[in-house]
Protein backbone atom coordinates (compact mmCIF):
# COMPACT_ATOMS: atom_id res chain seq x y z
CA UNK A 1 0.00 0.00 0.00
CA UNK A 2 1.30 3.31 -1.09
CA UNK A 3 0.70 6.65 0.71
CA UNK A 4 -1.39 8.62 -1.68
CA UNK A 5 -3.76 11.63 -1.33
CA UNK A 6 -5.97 9.06 -3.40
CA UNK A 7 -8.60 7.60 -0.96
CA UNK A 8 -8.75 3.46 -1.85
CA UNK A 9 -11.78 1.51 -3.45
CA UNK A 10 -14.47 1.61 -0.89
CA UNK A 11 -16.65 -1.71 -1.41
CA UNK A 12 -20.49 -1.73 -1.37
CA UNK A 13 -22.23 -1.15 1.86
CA UNK A 14 -24.61 -4.11 1.45
CA UNK A 15 -21.22 -6.29 0.76
CA UNK A 16 -19.61 -5.47 3.71
CA UNK A 17 -22.71 -6.43 5.85
CA UNK A 18 -22.89 -10.13 4.29
CA UNK A 19 -19.54 -10.40 4.40
CA UNK A 20 -18.66 -8.70 8.45
CA UNK A 21 -20.92 -9.51 11.34
CA UNK A 22 -22.50 -6.41 13.39
CA UNK A 23 -20.28 -3.95 9.96
CA UNK A 24 -22.14 -0.39 10.09
CA UNK A 25 -23.50 -0.79 13.22
CA UNK A 26 -22.69 3.08 13.69
CA UNK A 27 -23.46 4.30 10.14
CA UNK A 28 -26.10 6.29 11.60
CA UNK A 29 -23.88 9.78 13.36
CA UNK A 30 -26.62 9.70 16.33
CA UNK A 31 -25.57 5.93 17.43
CA UNK A 32 -21.53 7.03 17.31
CA UNK A 33 -20.30 7.97 20.90
CA UNK A 34 -18.21 10.13 19.29
CA UNK A 35 -20.55 12.32 16.58
CA UNK A 36 -20.72 15.63 18.61
CA UNK A 37 -16.76 15.86 18.59
CA UNK A 38 -16.99 14.59 15.09
CA UNK A 39 -16.06 17.69 13.13
CA UNK A 40 -15.88 17.22 9.12
CA UNK A 41 -14.99 21.08 8.47
CA UNK A 42 -12.57 22.51 5.73
CA UNK A 43 -9.36 22.53 8.04
CA UNK A 44 -7.87 25.53 5.65
CA UNK A 45 -4.93 23.04 4.47
CA UNK A 46 -3.01 23.98 1.81
CA UNK A 47 -2.03 20.84 0.03
CA UNK A 48 -3.86 16.89 -0.63
CA UNK A 49 -0.70 15.33 0.56
CA UNK A 50 2.36 16.89 3.07
CA UNK A 51 5.79 17.59 1.72
CA UNK A 52 7.44 14.07 2.13
CA UNK A 53 10.16 15.01 4.66
CA UNK A 54 13.68 14.36 3.20
CA UNK A 55 15.54 10.68 4.54
CA UNK A 56 18.76 11.71 5.65
CA UNK A 57 19.45 7.84 6.61
CA UNK A 58 18.02 4.63 5.38
CA UNK A 59 15.13 4.28 7.70
CA UNK A 60 13.42 1.11 8.56
CA UNK A 61 9.90 0.65 6.79
CA UNK A 62 7.38 -1.20 7.37
CA UNK A 63 7.42 -4.42 4.31
CA UNK A 64 3.18 -3.50 4.11
CA UNK A 65 3.70 -0.29 2.48
CA UNK A 66 6.05 1.39 -0.33
CA UNK A 67 7.86 4.41 1.43
CA UNK A 68 7.34 6.08 4.30
CA UNK A 69 5.01 8.05 5.55
CA UNK A 70 5.32 12.00 4.30
CA UNK A 71 6.57 12.52 8.26
CA UNK A 72 8.41 10.58 10.64
CA UNK A 73 11.03 10.78 13.43
CA UNK A 74 14.54 11.42 13.43
CA UNK A 75 15.72 11.96 16.77
CA UNK A 76 16.94 8.61 17.59
CA UNK A 77 18.43 6.98 14.38
CA UNK A 78 18.95 3.24 14.92
CA UNK A 79 22.50 1.99 16.18
CA UNK A 80 24.75 -0.85 17.29
CA UNK A 81 23.36 -4.31 17.21
CA UNK A 82 19.85 -2.49 18.51
CA UNK A 83 19.91 -1.33 15.27
CA UNK A 84 20.55 -4.48 13.14
CA UNK A 85 17.62 -6.01 14.89
CA UNK A 86 15.45 -3.43 14.02
CA UNK A 87 16.09 -3.27 10.87
CA UNK A 88 15.89 -6.95 10.62
CA UNK A 89 12.55 -6.82 12.27
CA UNK A 90 10.99 -4.09 9.73
CA UNK A 91 12.88 -6.21 6.57
CA UNK A 92 11.70 -9.51 7.57
CA UNK A 93 8.29 -9.71 9.61
CA UNK A 94 5.16 -7.51 8.44
CA UNK A 95 3.67 -5.46 11.41
CA UNK A 96 0.83 -7.97 12.10
CA UNK A 97 3.46 -10.72 12.83
CA UNK A 98 4.60 -11.40 16.92
CA UNK A 99 7.82 -11.52 15.86
CA UNK A 100 8.47 -8.23 14.57
CA UNK A 101 6.97 -6.87 17.82
CA UNK A 102 9.46 -9.28 19.97
CA UNK A 103 12.32 -8.12 17.95
CA UNK A 104 11.35 -4.63 18.38
CA UNK A 105 11.26 -5.20 22.37
CA UNK A 106 14.14 -7.11 22.45
CA UNK A 107 15.99 -4.40 20.21
CA UNK A 108 14.97 -1.73 23.12
CA UNK A 109 16.47 -4.02 25.68
CA UNK A 110 19.57 -4.50 23.96
CA UNK A 111 19.63 -0.89 23.13
CA UNK A 112 18.75 0.18 27.13
CA UNK A 113 22.39 -2.47 27.74
CA UNK A 114 24.14 -0.59 25.50
CA UNK A 115 23.34 2.69 26.69
CA UNK A 116 24.79 1.71 30.23
CA UNK A 117 27.60 0.13 28.56
CA UNK A 118 28.29 3.29 26.97
CA UNK A 119 28.16 5.02 30.12
CA UNK A 120 30.98 3.59 31.78
CA UNK A 121 33.05 5.59 28.88
CA UNK A 122 31.81 8.95 30.14
CA UNK A 123 33.04 10.99 33.28
CA UNK A 124 29.23 10.16 34.77
CA UNK A 125 28.48 6.82 34.45
CA UNK A 126 25.11 5.64 35.16
CA UNK A 127 24.80 4.43 38.89
CA UNK A 128 22.02 2.04 39.71
CA UNK A 129 21.91 2.83 43.61
CA UNK A 130 20.26 6.18 42.98
CA UNK A 131 18.71 5.39 39.66
CA UNK A 132 16.70 2.63 40.00
CA UNK A 133 14.51 3.90 43.16
CA UNK A 134 16.51 1.17 45.51
CA UNK A 135 17.72 4.21 48.03
CA UNK A 136 14.30 5.61 48.15
CA UNK A 137 12.98 1.97 49.13
CA UNK A 138 14.86 2.72 51.99
CA UNK A 139 13.92 6.60 52.32
CA UNK A 140 10.82 6.85 51.58
CA UNK A 141 8.61 4.24 53.20
CA UNK A 142 8.95 1.59 49.75
CA UNK A 143 8.07 -1.22 51.70
CA UNK A 144 5.62 -0.43 53.78
CA UNK A 145 3.71 1.19 50.67
CA UNK A 146 3.21 -2.40 49.61
CA UNK A 147 2.17 -4.49 52.28
CA UNK A 148 -1.71 -4.80 53.38
CA UNK A 149 -2.33 -3.07 50.38
CA UNK A 150 -4.45 -4.37 46.87
CA UNK A 151 -2.05 -2.78 45.29
CA UNK A 152 -1.55 -4.36 40.99
CA UNK A 153 1.76 -4.06 40.62
CA UNK A 154 2.48 -6.67 43.81
CA UNK A 155 2.20 -9.81 41.91
CA UNK A 156 5.87 -9.30 40.29
CA UNK A 157 7.42 -7.39 43.21
CA UNK A 158 9.36 -10.72 43.75
CA UNK A 159 11.03 -10.93 40.05
CA UNK A 160 11.71 -6.58 40.65
CA UNK A 161 15.09 -7.25 42.15
CA UNK A 162 16.14 -9.69 39.73
CA UNK A 163 15.21 -7.70 37.03
CA UNK A 164 17.00 -4.63 37.88
CA UNK A 165 19.88 -5.99 39.31
CA UNK A 166 20.30 -8.82 37.19
CA UNK A 167 22.10 -7.00 34.35
CA UNK A 168 24.44 -5.81 37.18
CA UNK A 169 24.96 -8.46 38.69
CA UNK A 170 26.06 -10.01 34.74
CA UNK A 171 28.25 -7.41 33.64
CA UNK A 172 30.29 -7.47 37.27
CA UNK A 173 31.07 -11.17 36.80
CA UNK A 174 31.67 -10.69 33.22
CA UNK A 175 34.64 -7.86 34.19
CA UNK A 176 35.71 -10.18 37.12
CA UNK A 177 36.08 -12.93 34.40
CA UNK A 178 38.02 -10.80 32.08
CA UNK A 179 40.15 -9.39 34.76
CA UNK A 180 41.26 -12.84 36.13
CA UNK A 181 41.70 -13.89 32.46
CA UNK A 182 43.87 -10.89 31.92
CA UNK A 183 45.91 -11.16 35.50
CA UNK A 184 46.83 -15.20 34.34
CA UNK A 185 48.03 -14.46 31.06
CA UNK A 186 50.71 -11.96 32.24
Amino acid sequence: MVYTNDHPPIPDSDELRVRIPGWGADLDPKDRLAFPKFDTSPTGAHWELPEQQPEKWPRERSIEHQRLTPVFGTSSPPRGLSGVIRKYAYRRFSEGRAAHWLLLIGADRVDAIESHLASFATLRPDNPITETGIKSELTHNGYASRVGTTRVDRSHTWIDPILVTGPWVLAGALVVRAGRRLTRRR
